[in-house]
């Protein structure tokens, strides 16, 4: 159930941006648009409510709740910028907008770059090791298994991307 719920909220995701980006831009109406925008965080306090209900019901902690978990850390980090990055795109192409504007190639502007981006990860990382760490709790140590290795994983993440983040400092890229 929860992985079908998981799936459903990334369908809703793509479902609601698609709506609300087409209601602002297609059909006029910035407002409505905005509203179907809003209503993104809904469906993961949705995925929260439901996952939590099912452990408390007694289901063994297993992947799918880690899974529900990261999706929710991954939605709060990364939804923002998505969401964000799609709007510009839809305002450029259908609504006569500015070209979205690309990030930087070279040097320290690059590097500044990267380290946002790894900020994003980092923070959906994070939340997720929070929501893991939570459910660790809620269900106890003797069952957590699956959760820690999840845990494992978006500590894993966020080394990952302090190397890459730093590589940029460290090694420029020069223009040429």
């Amino acid at each position: 159930m929860v992985v079908g719920l998981i799936v459903a909220c990334e369908v809703a995701f793509w479902a609601l941006l698609a709506a609300g980006l087409a209601f602002r831009y297609g059909l006029r109406m910035p407002r409505v648009g905005l509203a179907l925008l809003l209503c993104e965080p809904l469906q993961e306090l949705v995925l929260f409510t439901v996952t939590a209900i099912d452990l408390k019901n007694g289901a063994e902690p297993d992947w799918k709740h880690g899974l529900a978990a990261v999706y929710i850390g991954f939605t709060v980090g990364l939804g923002h910028s998505t969401i964000r990055w799609a709007d510009a795109r839809v305002a450029h192409r259908f609504a006569g907008g500015p070209p979205p504007v690309k990030p930087p190639r070279h040097g320290m502007a690059r590097a500044a770059h990267e380290w946002r981006v790894a900020g994003r990860w980092i923070l959906a990382a994070v939340v997720a090791v929070a929501l893991l760490q939570a459910a660790v709790w809620y269900v106890g140590d003797g069952q957590a298994d699956s959760l820690l290795a999840w845990q494992q994983r978006m500590l894993w993440l966020i080394v990952i991307n302090l190397v890459i983040a730093a590589s940029y400092t460290l090694f420029p890229k020069r223009e040429r």
